[in-house]
């Protein structure tokens, strides 16, 4: 098998993270255009618009947030490191859940202003239980 074969066994069902190098099956995660891996939570800008593989881009794409639907869904926010290109992608029930707290948690533990109080501490103290 070669190396771009590897990479996606087949687009639409298969792939190995170029992040951390698992096999990602969409079928188990129950979505049709799975692009993210449910370990590490990267994926790759292989989408002009959702599902279509058209993307000549290809650059690794980092989870960079979370954002919550109206219906409460969560989607992972990932930023292309090639190109820049900002997508929303919905989460799957395989997802790394503790991983996923990370990023959610990522603007409460990294405050834009400095904590002269103790907060901080307290802070990253609450989320350590939580995400246990």
């Amino acid at each position: 098998m070669s190396r771009s074969d590897r990479k996606y066994i087949n687009e639409h069902n298969a792939f190995i993270c170029e992040k951390c190098g698992r096999s990602v099956v969409t079928a188990i995660s129950g979505t049709l255009n799975r692009n993210h891996c449910p370990e590490c939570l990267w994926s790759r800008h292989v989408d002009l618009r959702t599902g279509d593989r058209m993307s000549v881009c290809r650059g690794m794409m980092e989870p960079i947030g979370i954002w919550v639907r109206l219906d409460g869904e969560w989607a992972l926010i990932h930023r292309c490191v090639k190109c820049g290109f900002i997508r929303s992608n919905r989460i799957a029930g395989d997802d790394n859940q503790t991983r996923l707290m990370h990023i959610a948690v990522k603007p409460v533990k990294m405050f834009p202003f400095p904590d002269n109080t103790g907060v901080y501490e307290k802070i990253e103290i609450i989320i350590a239980e939580a995400i246990k």
